[in-house]
């Protein structure tokens, strides 16, 4: 059983790595990324597969009757589908939001409380909880760094609009590549982010009584998650750069705070 729960918890980091490499083809059209993606995917599939035929031959029986057994064969279903479309089509950003999907039923499954994988959900509980804190910090910590860089921008471009020159000028760097990095970060941030809201959202269902989505704590992560994702839309879409762009990175790092400080006191179950 403790092997199994290793093998787990293997699939659901293989998958959250693969989901962040498509990520990253869908901003920067980055080929190798998109490679790396598909050959995790297609190591997670090839694990889910065994987990299906290991039930199969457990039970004697296609395994589909009850609700985790369901949800692993749409997850696997769901891998299938992209994996071939990818092969066929070579739709790749299709791939990458169906994954996401994927990511989530498979996250259902694995720590869903069911008659065959009770010792495995309770080992894996705590892990889960641990492993959504841990990401939502690192995306914390991304989102400000981007906003540092966000600030050095502005005071770089005023430096620069008042023609202030000097050893503090050069040393702040350059404008576009200040922007760059600010970029960058947010664009490391919001799928790590997602993937923590994911994970935290299968964990309260599980353990907490009475979960609901408008908690204020939800309601808070998702808007923090809304407004960095469309800062990248603005970004990596319609290319808009610079001052602008700064300031709505502000912006939105000023609401993650509100969220950390304020949202957290006023939640049922966040303490």
């Amino acid at each position: 059983m403790f092997e199994m729960t290793r093998w787990y918890e293997l699939s659901l980091l293989l998958h959250a790595s693969s989901v962040l490499f498509y990520f990253i083809d869908f901003l920067h059209h980055n080929r190798k990324a998109n490679r790396i993606a598909f050959g995790l995917l297609s190591i997670v599939w090839g694990m889910q597969t065994c987990f299906f035929f290991f039930r199969m031959l457990e039970t004697g029986r296609f395994p589909v009757l009850t609700l985790a057994e369901g949800l692993s064969f749409y997850a696997w279903l769901l891998i299938t589908l992209s994996l071939a479309i990818n092969g066929w089509l070579r739709v790749d950003f299709l791939v990458f939001f169906t994954n996401v999907l994927a990511f989530f039923i498979l996250s259902l499954h694995t720590f869903a409380p069911t008659p065959y994988t009770v010792g495995i959900a309770e080992q894996l509980m705590s892990e889960l909880l641990f492993i959504h804190i841990t990401m939502a910090i690192l995306s914390y910590g991304a989102f400000s760094l981007s906003f540092m860089f966000s600030l050095l921008y502005l005071l770089q471009y005023e430096l620069l609009k008042r023609k202030k020159w000097g050893k503090r000028l050069w040393r702040l760097g350059d404008l576009a590549k200040l922007d760059d990095l600010a970029y960058v970060l947010n664009g490391v941030g919001v799928p790590v982010l997602l993937l923590s809201l994911i994970l935290g959202i299968v964990w309260a269902y599980m353990k907490v009584d009475h979960f609901v989505l408008y908690d204020a704590k939800v309601l808070g992560s998702f808007t923090v998650f809304a407004t960095y994702s469309f800062y990248l839309y603005r970004r990596a879409v319609r290319g808009m750069q610079g001052k602008e762009m700064a300031y709505w990175n502000i912006g939105s790092f000023l609401i993650l705070l509100i969220n950390f400080f304020l949202f957290g006191t006023l939640s049922q179950f966040h303490f």
